[in-house]
């Protein structure tokens, strides 16, 4: 993965007849829109817990099938916003879907009925006359056929949908009959991306997101979106092994007191976690160092919003 492409740096062996295009993966929270990337991928480029709203920006995931680059544009989940993180958010969504070739809804289909966030992503879309293609994903929580039925024809008598795929992302079920057909709807075009570029994330930026989804798994009864993780320092050593200087913000003592638990126990389990993560992402030893702050108006910083790719302005 790299910070940037070059176009003299993309592979000279590109298919014959390639097609290359975005598809934006948009939904309610936790619908399973990450997961269901990474899944498509064949690699973790986008972090998941349970806590809903995990991803702030948009990701890019990149993958091959067939002649295809196919780049995946998983988005915050689209709900009702109140405060300027969650306004940035949801605009974010939005854009990624306006600037998408193809628009996929994800639904949890494991939920009963179609909850109040995905009636307002297909009135929008209703609204721009926009197609898409139904998602729904978890089916291998539901236990009744007929309920998945029921739900597939109340969806689709939006209107805006041209198919539908029942999938599984944690299991992988039917997330290879959709990766097929996405593929062969691109428009024709060279591709983009290098072969072996798997995201556009820089990779200080993915390593922050790696450590914020173990902060994430950790705590996330206990934590509120209060806490933000930045990469300070990367500093890369002949031996090939890198270091990592990371700090964890949150907006008050409380706060930092939990991440650090009882003698320095907690973050000292996080770090673990992320630096086993990113060894086996980098394919190298990784030197992490962790540290935790207090800041009190962070959500309320326009560098952290240009971090992530976020409109700091958004009303």
């Amino acid at each position: 993965m790299t910070d940037e492409t070059d176009i003299d740096d993309l592979p000279g062996h590109q298919p014959e007849n390639p097609r290359c295009g975005f598809v934006a993966l948009v939904g309610a929270p936790n619908a399973g829109k990450s997961t269901l990337l990474n899944a498509m991928i064949g690699a973790k480029v986008s972090i998941v817990s349970p806590k809903v709203q995990t991803t702030r920006s948009r990701v890019l995931g990149i993958t091959i099938e067939g002649d295809s680059q196919i780049l995946f544009v998983d988005t915050p989940g689209i709900f009702t916003p109140k405060k300027r993180l969650e306004r940035a958010m949801v605009a974010a969504a939005w854009q990624g879907a306006h600037d998408a070739d193809l628009v996929g809804v994800l639904v949890d289909a494991s939920r009963r009925g179609i909850d109040d966030d995905t009636r307002g992503i297909i009135a929008a879309l209703q609204e721009q006359q926009r197609k898409a293609i139904l998602v729904l994903n978890k089916i291998d929580l539901v236990k009744h056929r007929e309920n998945l039925l029921a739900l597939t024809a109340e969806l689709n008598d939006a209107g805006i949908f041209t198919d539908t795929f029942m999938v599984s992302a944690a299991t992988g079920d039917g997330v290879q009959d959709l990766r097929k057909f996405l593929a062969e709807r691109l428009p024709e075009g060279p591709w983009l991306y290098p072969e072996d570029q798997i995201s556009d994330m820089p990779m200080r930026l993915l390593a922050a997101e790696v450590t914020r989804e173990k902060l994430f798994l950790q705590l996330h009864q206990e934590l509120p979106y209060a806490a933000t993780v930045e990469t300070e320092e990367w500093e890369e050593f002949q031996d090939g092994s890198v270091k990592i200087r990371q700090v964890v913000y949150v907006q008050r003592d409380s706060q930092k007191a939990i991440v650090l638990g009882k003698g320095g126990a907690r973050v000292k389990q996080i770090g673990l976690a992320a630096r086993t993560e990113l060894e086996a992402f980098l394919e190298r030893r990784v030197h992490l160092m962790l540290f935790v702050k207090v800041r009190e108006n962070w959500t309320e910083d326009p560098e952290r919003y240009s971090v992530w790719g976020l409109d700091f302005e958004q009303k």
